[in-house]
């Protein structure tokens, strides 16, 4: 039997491989990335939250009082003293329910931290969370 050979349309040459495609989807997936990331730093505060292995996703919208390691209290952002403080969260119990999370950095005085979540308590806290960063 014999065999058939048909001829080729085509030449296999050495080609160059087309960069502007591949330049494309990397700069469409860098974007991409800086866009859903998520960024959970606070510009101004230097807090370091204690590590915890059972540390819990976040909470919508709770009322933030952060406490830095050289004991300053800052409430939504804004320094506070501890009357200051009694006062805002006060008022945020007149306007409804609210979550209040507690940003304690872990060299900060233990004391002042309870203080604050009594005061929260007294207000009318509905929910009283301590911020964790996850172990690593």
């Amino acid at each position: 039997m014999q065999t058939i050979k048909f001829p080729r349309h085509y030449r296999i040459t050495n080609g160059q491989l087309d960069m502007a495609p591949l330049i494309d989807m990397v700069l469409n997936l860098l974007i991409y990335f800086m866009l859903t990331s998520s960024f959970l730093m606070q510009p101004g505060l230097k807090i370091k939250l204690p590590e915890a292995k059972t540390t819990e996703p976040g909470v919508a919208k709770p009322v933030v009082v952060s406490v830095t390691a050289d004991d300053r209290i800052f409430f939504r952002d804004r320094q506070v003293s501890v009357e200051e403080l009694k006062n805002a969260l006060e008022i945020q119990s007149r306007q409804g329910h609210f979550i209040l999370l507690v940003k304690g950095d872990e060299s900060a005085r233990h004391g002042l931290v309870v203080q604050v979540l009594d005061l929260a308590r007294l207000s009318g806290a509905e929910r009283l969370i301590i911020a964790t960063s996850p172990e690593i």
